[in-house]
């Protein structure tokens, strides 16, 4: 499981030129599954989501995470997080896992994140989305299960 966290100061996603989901400080998270992928994969992810320490203090110093300032989190599913580069011009996606288990998985992780507290926004799965942020500072930080 890959989940690439962007700090925005505001983020949405619109499915149709309806907007299903927006948030003001917080994170917007691009949501990627692969076939290995567990539930006691995505509770991992989730919880480490919910407590990485990325926004500011009053000394500036990166120590303050969702709770500290009542963020919250706008989730995307991105299979394309699992884009296989390494031949021709054309990226592969066998890694990522079918929608009947992707889909699932990552409603989980949401239901997750949002059992930690966080009001969780999320996107139409499968669809085509339009998402619109203001990454800020920036930062953004890519977490993969295959590195812990």
């Amino acid at each position: 499981m890959r989940v690439l966290i962007q700090r925005v100061t505001h983020a949405s996603v619109t499915v149709d030129g309806n907007v299903t989901g927006r948030i003001d400080q917080g994170f917007l998270l691009l949501v990627g599954i692969t076939q290995e992928d567990s539930e006691e994969i995505a509770d991992k992810l989730a919880k480490k989501t919910v407590e990485l320490r990325v926004f500011e203090d009053e000394r500036g110093k990166m120590n303050l995470n969702l709770h500290d300032v009542q963020g919250k989190i706008l989730s995307i599913s991105q299979f394309t997080l699992y884009a296989d580069c390494r031949r021709g011009r054309r990226p592969g996606f066998e890694l990522a896992a079918k929608p009947s288990q992707a889909k699932p998985l990552y409603e989980y992780f949401n239901q997750q994140l949002a059992h930690y507290g966080v009001p969780v926004e999320t996107g139409v799965f499968g669809a085509d989305m339009k998402v619109e942020l203001c990454n800020d500072g920036p930062v953004t930080i890519m977490l993969d299960s295959k590195e812990w």
